[in-house]
């Protein structure tokens, strides 16, 4: 049997989980597992799994689903909730994004270190393996669930709401990586109008939040349809850095060295940085979070922060070698801007002389800005 693995998700890798179900699973045929998420990707990197674990592909849980479709007779999605109802949830709105969900046996292993836990078959064909996957594991079966619409168009396309399934009172609330809101209720609706946020019923607005989403004055759309929600930390503490993933980056003084930016992209900080010797980083949960994960990668950043941090309940490291700026309130989107105008010429990476080069010319165009420096 060719067994696909999606894996999702920092908590099923951090509890040991993930490594046990895939050697299981490897039990009834030929396994290959992907990670679908960037802080599940620093999870199997401390794991010492991403032989394991592909951590190469930039794919939706629903996109890795349909890639295996094309090649393997069952997929396994792995799991771990906050909650049993929010396992399902998940998985809901990831299956109702396939284009037959019925292609091949799909199962899901949800929460399977919680006594919660469940083995969710997805279509009928996958019942007699999800027994027998139940019965190994001694999970409860779930039936086949019945798939439930999250997203309602009304007035012909234009007003779009979202229902957020999952979220509990006084978490974040984020989309596309950017915190918006925070919830008052377990009961949260997203509603655009014309691709902008209008209305987030059950929550209370982050005002900055939907200008750094919408690009401030640019008044960038988004199609809510496909944005990426989540609500809650990253991830938990329970975990073990891991030293020393890749070898200290050698940097030749006779060669330029390649500089990106991240700009409130920090879910895609594993695609961008690629090629990358620096980062430059901005908004204080950007930088937060891409730091974290540059640091497994041995890879310094210059930070553009102002002190408006939501915070993030798993622990951050900075690489040696880092600068983080902290300028005025409210001025790390406009030092960026300037910054990506002057220096990267309106584009997304650069390269320059050295990390010298590069500081400087940063430090030149927000030292009337800056408040404080902190060198790592």
């Amino acid at each position: 049997m060719e067994i696909g693995i999606v894996v999702h998700g920092p908590h099923i890798v951090d509890t040991g989980m993930a490594a046990r179900l895939i050697e299981m699973l490897g039990e009834h045929g030929n396994c290959k597992a992907v990670m679908a998420g960037t802080i599940g990707k620093t999870a199997v990197l401390d794991a010492h799994m991403e032989d394991i674990i592909d951590i190469t592909k930039y794919m939706k849980p629903s996109e890795c689903i349909e890639d295996f479709f094309r090649t393997k007779d069952v997929v396994f999605l792995l799991n771990h909730g906050k909650s049993i109802e929010n396992g399902y949830s998940f998985a809901n709105i990831v299956v109702s994004k396939l284009a037959n969900k019925n292609s091949k046996q799909l199962i899901q292993i949800e929460r399977p270190s919680s006594p919660d836990g469940e083995i969710i078959p997805w279509n009928e064909r996958s019942i007699d393996l999800a027994e027998d996957i139940a019965e190994a594991l001694e999970i409860p079966l779930s039936r086949v669930p019945d798939l439930v619409n999250p997203i309602n168009i009304e007035e012909h396309g234009h007003r779009i709401i979202r229902k957020v399934y999952g979220v509990h009172s006084g978490e974040k609330i984020l989309v596309n990586g950017i915190i918006v809101a925070y919830s008052r209720s377990e009961d949260i609706q997203i509603i655009t109008e014309d691709g902008f946020i209008t209305d987030i019923i059950g929550a209370e607005i982050k005002d900055h939040g939907l200008e750094k989403l919408h690009a401030y004055e640019k008044k960038t759309a988004i199609d809510i349809t496909k944005a990426w929600i989540k609500s809650g930390p990253l991830r938990s503490n329970d975990f073990s850095l891991r030293e020393g993933i890749l070898s200290c980056p050698t940097i030749d003084p006779n060669s330029r060295i390649r500089v990106v930016i991240i700009d409130h992209e920090a879910e895609r900080t594993f695609e961008i940085i690629e090629g990358a010797q620096l980062a430059l980083t901005i908004g204080d949960d950007t930088t937060e979070i891409a730091a974290d994960i540059l640091y497994r990668l041995n890879i310094p950043i210059i930070g553009i922060t102002d002190g408006d941090r939501d915070g993030f309940s798993h622990k951050t490291h900075v690489y040696p070698g880092s600068m983080i700026f902290k300028v005025r309130a409210g001025y790390d989107d406009v030092v960026g801007r300037m910054i990506k105008e002057r220096i990267f010429m309106g584009k997304t990476a650069a390269s320059f002389i050295s990390e010298d080069d590069i500081l400087n010319k940063v430090h030149n165009i927000i030292k009337e800005f800056t408040e404080d420096i902190r060198y790592y």
